[in-house]
């Protein structure tokens, strides 16, 4: 039995590292799998750097240049339009990260054939200063130990690889202008989008497989991209309260709507945000890090009163952005 993988490759002004990252790509054992038939499609989305440009000289690859930018507008173009309809199997996969095991899709793949209730595989994501801490600065040294990696992967979802029934990644719209997609496909994936409880053994992550990726290493960037996950976990808490509170009958019909319509995201959350007494970011984004019990060591204390301050400073900068309307959209 030949089983179809299609990968896409999420990419967004990557010009300078597309090629080394799909030359990369294509050496990856998968390409030699006798009963899978792969194809590799470049999703060069809103790019203005000529990614698409770069993209079409690696053999082997097909390129879609999108003119419209956005990660969760392009999740839908690829597993609606432009995914084969044969497709057994969707392998989602940002741009810019490395796979060192040339082993790693094939993993992802078999591993998500041989477990058929699964619905998401997500490959374990690694920091490039966390793989290679060889010469890092004092700063960056700071940055790997402070916000170390994420913990719970196995049941988060990654979204810079991924793998998913294709069956199933068509039953799921996602609204466009997510600042954070994958946060929020989790959540559709363990709730049948929000029409039952939380189930987790729908999502897992592979043992032994990982990709890794380029760490923030200034302190600027680093709260740039702090406040992104933190408006997009507040949009995507708007958004779950707007589903809420509709009957679960209407919930897919609607995310149908969202994925169809630039503005129904702005305005579910200012229909949303902000409220009382949190405004638009709800409190615990700050007061999470306090609450978890494994930090509350002596010795991790300094550390700890740190990582507030820095918390401290994003609640209030993603605050503002979101008081100026600034939370929705493409980042």
């Amino acid at each position: 039995m030949r089983i179809a993988v299609d990968i896409g490759i999420f990419a967004h002004n990557e010009a300078a590292g597309i090629a080394a990252m799909l030359a990369g790509l294509m050496a990856q054992d998968i390409h030699a799998e006798a009963d899978l038939v792969v194809r590799v499609l470049v999703l060069a989305n809103g790019c203005t750097d000529g990614t698409a440009a770069r993209a079409r000289t690696v053999p082997g690859v097909e390129v879609a240049d999108l003119a419209q930018g956005g990660k969760s507008r392009t999740w839908n173009r690829f597993v609606h339009d432009l995914s084969r309809r044969e497709a057994d199997v969707l392998v989602f996969c940002d741009a810019d990260i490395e796979l060192p095991q040339p082993g790693a899709l094939t993993g992802l793949v078999r591993g998500l054939l041989a477990r058929p209730g699964l619905r998401v595989l997500s490959s374990q994501p690694v920091k490039d200063i966390v793989a290679r801490p060889q010469g890092l600065g004092r700063v960056e040294r700071l940055i790997a130990r402070a916000t170390g990696g994420l913990d719970n992967w196995r049941q988060a979802i990654c979204g810079q690889l991924y793998a998913m029934p294709a069956v199933q990644a068509r039953r799921i719209h996602m609204p466009v202008g997510l600042p954070v997609e994958d946060g929020f496909l989790r959540a559709i994936v363990l709730t049948d989008a929000f029409t039952q409880p939380e189930d987790l053994r729908r999502i897992d992550g592979l043992d032994g497989v990982h990709h890794v990726y380029a760490s923030e290493r200034k302190v600027g960037a680093l709260i740039r991209h702090q406040v992104r996950i933190v408006i997009g976990s507040a949009v995507n808490l708007a958004v779950y309260q707007h589903l809420d509170a509709l009957p679960a009958a209407r919930r897919q019909p609607e995310l149908a709507r969202a994925a169809a319509d630039d503005g129904w995201l702005g305005a579910v959350v200012r229909a949303q945000l902000p409220r009382w007494p949190d405004g638009h970011v709800p409190l615990h984004f700050l007061t999470k890090r306090l609450a978890r019990t494994e930090d509350r060591g002596i010795q991790r204390w300094p550390l700890l009163i740190a990582g507030f301050g820095f918390d401290l400073i994003v609640y209030v900068l993603a605050q503002i952005r979101m008081a100026r309307g600034a939370g929705v959209g493409f980042w």
